[in-house]
């Protein structure tokens, strides 16, 4: 891939949670073009090491790490790796996350009838699934908090580093259906500032960037059909998007590797930074 500008991450350290997804992947290889060292970590250790392959192919150094983020012995055992193999981490990208459809309405508001009686295959709002909604924050919140507890110990030892949190567009305002996911993504979003104030005064800067809509394997199917065409739902995202399109996983490489630098961005912290086509600013009308 070619980085969208040159910052120089040589010397640096990166690990990247779900860095086999779609987003998280491409993030791992501009930090690696950057000149980062880079750690890929996925619960699935079989797609860390394919991306890891695809940058040492490209001329990078990375290599591909099996971690559970919601595992504290798991996260420390894979630090312990990385430390091995590349040194501390200096930069930790907390891309792991996701929604679960036990934490989702089926229609986009409750209706008269759907309070007489039970429909089958319609899963309303009382309908919700406590252990699916534990699961999406645990995920999300968790699975940002955890690696950040291990991964950061170092870093606060050493007196710099830098924590990228993946928040949503959703932390801003909640979409319809996914109520876990909405309030899930927030928790990140008040985390992110929470640690920025609480890591200040050890020398790392706590950011968060927010994805607008971007095709994943994840929501694939909810936006758009076999054919490729739009779902209503799909129809409905771009209609709200000024700049009609959904994101492609480079839209997010500028915004991280600013983020990362120590030069350009060393007076940042505690920002959400949205990065997605003019979604959060459009009203509707």
């Amino acid at each position: 891939m070619a980085v969208p500008f040159t910052v120089d991450l040589s010397g640096e350290v990166a690990v990247v949670t779900g860095g086999g997804g779609i987003l998280c992947s491409c993030m791992a290889q501009a930090l690696a073009e950057s000149g980062a060292k880079v750690a890929v970590t996925d619960l699935r250790k079989e797609s860390a090491d394919k991306v890891a392959e695809k940058i040492r192919t490209a001329g990078g150094l990375a290599e591909g790490f099996a971690c559970n983020v919601l595992d504290k012995g798991s996260l420390e055992q894979c630090n312990s790796d990385v430390e091995k193999t590349f040194g501390s981490a200096t930069i930790l990208v907390n891309g792991a996350g996701g929604n679960h459809p036990k934490g989702t309405t089926t229609r986009e508001y409750l209706l008269p009838e759907d309070l007489q009686n039970a429909i089958a295959g319609i899963t309303t709002f009382y309908d919700l699934d406590p252990k699916g909604i534990e699961f999406v924050f645990n995920l999300n919140f968790l699975g940002s908090l955890l690696p950040t507890q291990v991964f950061t110990r170092a870093m606060a030892k050493a007196g710099r580093g830098c924590v990228i949190n993946i928040s949503s567009m959703n932390a801003f305002t909640p979409l319809t259906k996914i109520p876990a996911y909405s309030g899930a993504k927030a928790a990140v979003s008040n985390l992110t500032q929470w640690l920025a104030v609480h890591f200040s005064k050890v020398g790392i800067r706590v950011n968060a960037i927010a994805p607008g809509f971007f095709l994943t394997e994840q929501n694939r199917a909810l936006l758009t059909k076999d054919d490729g065409a739009l779902t209503p739902r799909g129809t409905t995202i771009l209609a709200h998007t000024p700049m009609g399109r959904f994101g492609s996983a480079n839209d997010l490489t500028g915004t991280l590797l600013w983020l990362c630098s120590e030069r350009a961005s060393g007076f940042v912290t505690g920002t959400v930074i949205p990065v997605d086509g003019g979604f959060n600013a459009f009203s509707g009308v």
